[in-house]
């Protein structure tokens, strides 16, 4: 019989608790599978698929299968170290920003990132409108309205709905894409000719579109705890990742590319390789498929990125999720229909420049404090935020925020100064660099190293209660 714990437990869960203010309970934790759902269906998109025929069509199939590879294991690295960290602990990205930036520097950095989302929320409405409107002809207006509603009520679900759309987009996507190479193939395209394309160079380098990939998912990647801080541990963590990048997503670059290379793609130079085309005219029943798999593909990216600002504001703010998913997910439509979600590829520059050194931060912090063997604070914690001693002010870290604007002030001049290289690499190693050095410093002194590892939790305080807590929790029976 249970307890009555765990049937509370049981009925805060079933009820849809998102835990917008406080760190994931050890009791409502989700399996391995349910969270690598989450992240799974995540990339596997036909937006990728665009990005992958951008990239095919100026490298090749051989050297853009390289790049497309080499940006999918470096984001890996980068997501998989920030997802270890949520699943130990069952914090949102919000929640370790306010812990890493201060409660105030929370606002900046997880603020900023949950208002970025929104414009890759929109760029999944407009491409709604996009391919319906080549799948049944509808004008790209009302497509996009009927895109924008369905996702927004996806979203409103939570994070079991993520999980279950995402399970479903998986072989939705590899069924589509193996009856858009098997149409193409009727028409004379074929495999053997796509080995042999060399690609058409038009100003995409190798490293720039390294540079795409990591770009294409370096924010939500950021943002990974939103979603990671479901899993059970660390390593369940890790493993979600890996279902992500580079798996799921390397094959949704690697079918776009294909379809450029195979000659399956209409306008390969702007539109890349979307396949959706190659679905039309043969019959009822795959015009009814490809619909189907419109709305529950770019369903999937929407919601995981309206989920993200969502949780993102919500974190920030002390309102709930769920009213903020409508109130932003309208916003995000409105942004839709101005039709500023085409500028993608300026949106993906601003992304390479700013984000990675947020990761950076987080990542030096998280394995300074396991290495300086800190209690992991709780989420609530706000008062007291990590960076040493003397370095809050006013509710912000300074030397976090430093660090941030440094690494993105680097990237920034690299990107201007040599077009084509990897600017979110350079961000991510300069912040890290001045992160790590300013906790270097105050760590070798020893009246910092004695006030940074003498703070007990005040008596009958949420810390004092829940350091336990956020220790690496044992495998759970969820």
């Amino acid at each position: 019989m249970a307890s009555p714990r765990t049937t509370d437990a049981d009925r805060h869960t079933a009820a849809g608790e998102e835990y917008e203010h406080t760190a994931v309970p050890a009791h409502a934790r989700k399996n391995l599978l349910s969270v690598a759902g989450v992240w799974a269906g995540f990339p596997m998109c036909l937006g990728n698929a665009v990005f992958g025929g951008l990239i095919v069509y100026n490298l090749g199939l051989v050297q853009g299968f390289w790049a497309i590879l080499t940006g999918n294991l470096l984001l890996f690295c980068y997501v998989g170290a920030l997802s270890h960290h949520a699943g130990r602990t069952g914090r949102s990205f919000a929640q370790q920003s306010a812990a890493v930036f201060g409660p105030r520097g929370r606002a900046v950095v997880s603020g900023f990132l949950a208002t970025v989302v929104i414009g890759w929320f929109s760029y999944q409405v407009g491409l709604t409108g996009t391919a319906l409107h080549q799948v049944l002809g509808w004008t790209p207006l009302w497509g996009a309205l009927l895109g924008a509603a369905v996702y927004i009520g996806l979203t409103a679900a939570g994070i079991r709905a993520l999980s279950a759309v995402g399970l479903l987009g998986v072989p939705l996507f590899l069924v589509t894409a193996a009856l858009a190479f098997w149409y193409a193939a009727q028409d004379g395209a074929g495999l053997s000719q796509a080995l042999d394309f060399q690609g058409h160079d038009h100003g995409i380098t190798f490293w720039s579109a390294v540079g795409i990939v990591i770009a294409g998912f370096v924010d939500s990647g950021t943002m990974t705890a939103d979603f990671t801080r479901w899993s059970r541990d660390g390593r369940s963590a890790v493993l979600a990742t890996f279902s992500a990048f580079p798996l799921s997503n390397t094959v949704a670059y690697l079918v776009g590319g294909a379809v450029v290379a195979t000659g399956g793609a209409a306008n390969p130079e702007t539109e890349g390789g979307t396949y959706l085309g190659l679905l039309t005219g043969h019959g009822a029943w795959i015009t009814a498929l490809a619909v189907l798999f419109t709305l529950t593909n770019l369903g999937s990216v929407a919601a995981h990125c309206l989920y993200n600002a969502a949780l993102g504001w919500s974190g920030t703010t002390p309102l709930r999720m769920r009213p903020l998913v409508v109130a932003l997910g309208v916003l995000g439509s409105v942004i839709a229909l101005t039709g500023v979600w085409s500028s993608i590829v300026s949106w993906l520059q601003l992304l390479g420049i700013l984000v990675p050194p947020i990761g950076a931060v987080l990542i030096v912090q998280h394995a300074a404090d396991r290495f300086r063997r800190h209690p992991l604070r709780p989420a609530d914690d706000v008062e007291a935020p990590t960076g040493g001693p003397g370095s809050r002010h006013a509710g912000y870290v300074l030397p976090a925020l430093v660090a941030w604007a440094a690494g993105s002030a680097a990237a920034w001049a690299l990107h201007h100064t040599h077009p084509g290289s990897v600017d979110a690499a350079l961000g991510f190693v300069v912040a890290a660099l001045v992160h790590g050095g300013h906790l270097w410093w105050t760590g070798r002194r020893p009246s910092d190293v004695e006030a940074a590892t003498s703070m007990p939790p005040r008596p009958g305080s949420e810390a004092g209660r829940t350091t336990a807590q956020s220790a690496e929790p044992d495998p759970l029976h969820v």
